[in-house]
């Protein structure tokens, strides 16, 4: 396929794997080619099939080698791959030997599907996030998602706009992410849209104080009268995502309306 990525994983954690592997089985740009929980055989594969894959997704804490012993080798090799290191290890002095052998990006266990996503996509080349295809479900949620932010009265010409209906879309694919919006929605969305995520949080921001001023007052109600004030307060940015999510969610004729 073209501008496919093709991921190889290592880690001992069977459950790890597994997981990384079923988020990305269908994904229109990332591929993972091969999964390996044993360091011996990763360095085996790294050095007879380096033709195989595109960019390597990596604990350091390995059976038979260790993932510096890893790095190591494919540095004096010459071996020039992109590498995500994935590890609860972070001792400074490990992290700088990573920085030494070219590591691209260090993340802490535990992480979210979703920022992996981000680092991949980021580090591959961040323009085949714009050039991904919606599946049809995907674009009915698209299409649910601007319904419902259209009777709120955001109009579809603020930046906004498009930085909520991103968002929602995303938390709705990720519902344990309520957490980590700052720090793994807003970046992605930045990221997706070339800006920062600072500028992502005050856009929606500024759309949610539009929404309160123009948006259909039952609607208001029906939506957010259970999880907010709507009398007293604005909801938050996140409540204000996380809670069109769960609409989505939970009347999912929505989706098909």
């Amino acid at each position: 396929m073209e501008n496919e990525i093709r991921v190889l994983v290592v880690d001992n954690n069977q459950n790890i794997t597994s997981k990384i592997q079923e988020q990305f089985s269908s994904h229109a740009v990332i591929k993972v080619v091969k999964t390996i929980h044993n360091g011996e055989e990763a360095l085996d594969y790294i050095l007879s099939s380096k033709n195989e894959f595109d960019l390597i997704v990596m604990d350091l804490i390995l059976p038979e080698v260790d993932g510096l012993t890893i790095l190591e080798k494919m540095k004096n090799e010459h071996i020039k791959k992109k590498v995500i290191v994935i590890t609860s290890y972070k001792k400074e002095y490990t992290v700088n030997m990573t920085n030494n052998y070219g590591v691209s990006y260090y993340m802490l266990k535990p992480f979210s599907m979703l920022a992996l996503e981000t680092r991949i996509l980021e580090l591959a080349n961040h323009d085949y996030i714009k050039t991904i295809e919606l599946s049809e479900q995907e674009k009915a949620i698209h299409v649910a998602i601007s319904k419902l932010l259209h009777q709120l009265g955001i109009p579809s010409h603020i930046k906004g706009y498009a930085y909520i209906r991103e968002s929602v879309f995303l938390f709705y694919k990720n519902s344990d992410a309520y957490s980590g919006i700052t720090k793994e929605i807003y970046p992605e969305v930045a990221l997706r849209y070339s800006t920062t995520a600072s500028r992502v949080e005050r856009a929606i921001r500024h759309a949610i104080e539009v929404s309160w001023t123009r948006g259909d007052y039952d609607l208001m109600e029906e939506i957010f009268g259970n999880s907010v004030a709507y009398d007293r307060a604005k909801p938050t940015n996140s409540e204000f995502i996380a809670t069109l999510a769960d609409r989505l969610r939970f009347d999912r004729k929505l989706i098909h309306s």
